[in-house]
Order: structure tokens, then C-alpha cells, then sequence
């Protein structure tokens, strides 16, 4: 199962919409770059690293019912 990241930075509350650049831990704490870098990288809440993530949008309902239909 994919990591979902969050839609604001947990530090500054910054809305982080799906095509911006993000940062997130193995705990899906997500943070904006800029305090991803103030944080060198490092999670506060955890202590895990924070690595760029890409932003996915969800799949639409057509395609989730496609494929749930298979199994």
C-alpha cells in the first residue's frame, strides 16, 4: 500500500496541493520543502527521514470499480 501524504505541512500549516513538492516520512508526516529542509530532512515526530514523495491523485470511481470488479 502506497504512502498518502497529507494536504497541509504539519510545521507551518501550508496547503499542499497535489501537483506541489512535498516531503514525507514512513509515518506519512508530510511537510512542505521548506521546512523539510529547515528539519534537515529529518521527521520531528518520529525522527524518520523525510524523502519527495510525488502527489497522486485518486483514481476515479469508474476505474476503482473496474478493477475491484476482477477479484
Amino acid at each position: 500500500m502506497a504512502l498518502e501524504m497529507r494536504d497541509r505541512c504539519e510545521r507551518c500549516e501550508t496547503v499542499l496541493p497535489q501537483v506541489s513538492p512535498a516531503r514525507i516520512c514512513s509515518y506519512e508526516c508530510t511537510f512542505c520543502v521548506s521546512c523539510s529542509d529547515a528539519m534537515r530532512d529529518t521527521c520531528p515526530n518520529c525522527g524518520g527521514e523525510l524523502v519527495v514523495r510525488p502527489r497522486r491523485a485518486p483514481a476515479p470511481a469508474a476505474e476503482q470499480t473496474i478493477s475491484h470488479a476482477g477479484q
